[in-house]
């Protein structure tokens, strides 16, 4: 099943249990504008709102991009495709300190093994 930019916003709003008028002043898009996009009303929203849409989801802009049927940049031959975005720094908020340096003592670890 393709789902559409409608049906996946609306999905991912409603698994973060936020409700229009929090995206709204989260991120400063008329809440009757985001219910337009929502329904399927606006199709193809500008990037630079589909970017603040990709940040307070923490999701994928690229995917978002491509959903909406903008164009992507041309990547050179034998680049990396595009990847999905992670947003470490989020992930991080509800760690204690502790935890925090035990994560990147790992990552320096995993790093190391690389060289």
């Amino acid at each position: 099943m393709n789902e559409t930019l409608a049906d996946y916003l609306r999905r991912i709003r409603k698994e973060k249990r936020l409700t229009l008028r929090a995206v709204e002043e989260k991120t400063k898009i008329s809440n009757a504008y985001l219910s337009q996009v929502e329904n399927g009303k606006i199709s193809s929203p500008s990037p630079s709102v589909l970017h603040k849409l990709a940040d307070c989801y923490e999701i994928s802009y690229e995917h978002l991009m491509r959903l909406a049927g903008h164009p992507l940049p041309m990547l050179p031959v034998g680049s990396e495709k595009l990847k999905p975005s992670f947003r470490l720094q989020s992930s991080f908020d509800d760690l204690t300190e502790e935890e925090k340096k035990r994560v990147l003592e790992y990552i320096e670890f995993l790093r190391s093994r690389r060289q």
